[in-house]
C-alpha cells in the first residue's frame, strides 16, 4: 500500500513503552502528529535518529506536533530503551499483529520482519501532509522534519 499526501492516514492503536494504549485518532484531535517508524531499538542508526529527535524536540513542540515513534519491538524492549535514552515521546510497539501498522503505512520489510525508516506528518483532521521513506540503512535528516514542520 502506498500512502499519498492529502489522503487520510491509517488510524492505529498501539501500546507504548509503559503498556498504555495510544490511538492516533485520539492524539491528532489535539495536535498534529509525526509518526516515525524505525527498524529496531538499540541499533546504531535508530538510536542516532531518535536521539536527534529527542535533542531537538523543541522544534516539534513549538510547532505543536506530537512525536510517536513506532517499531516492531516488544513493549519491554521499548521500555528499557526509553529508560536508557530518556526519550520525551512515546515509543509504540507494532509487535502484534506483527507489523500490521507498518504494513498499513507501506513501510514493512517482509524479508527482515521490521519497519523501514518512514516518517509521516498527520494533521488534526487525519490527513497525511508530509512523508519521507528511507531504507533500513539510510537515516532521515533532521532538516527534512524541520521543513515539514515549517510548512504546517
Amino acid at each position: 500500500m502506498s500512502l499519498e499526501i492529502g489522503q487520510p492516514a491509517p488510524d492505529f492503536s498501539l501500546r507504548d513503552e509503559h503498556g498504555q494504549t495510544i490511538t492516533l485518532s485520539e492524539v491528532r484531535r489535539e495536535k498534529p502528529v509525526a509518526v516515525v517508524f524505525y527498524p529496531f531499538a538499540f541499533s546504531g542508526i535508530c538510536t542516532g535518529e531518535l536521539c536527534e529527535l529527542r535533542d531537538n524536540i523543541e522544534a516539534f513542540e513549538s510547532a505543536g506536533v506530537q512525536v510517536l515513534a513506532v517499531s516492531t519491538d516488544a513493549v519491554p524492549t521499548l521500555r528499557a530503551w526509553a529508560d536508557q535514552q530518556k526519550y520525551p515521546f512515546p515509543l509504540l510497539s507494532d509487535f502484534w499483529p506483527h507489523g500490521a501498522t507498518s504494513q498499513a503505512y507501506g513501510v514493512f520489510n517482509d524479508a527482515v520482519g521490521c519497519a523501514i525508516r518512514g516518517s509521516f506528518l498527520i494533521d488534526t483532521e487525519g490527513v497525511l501532509r508530509w512523508a519521507v521513506v528511507n531504507e533500513i540503512g539510510e537515516a532521515r535528516p533532521l532538516a527534512e522534519y524541520k521543513e515539514a514542520l515549517a510548512a504546517l
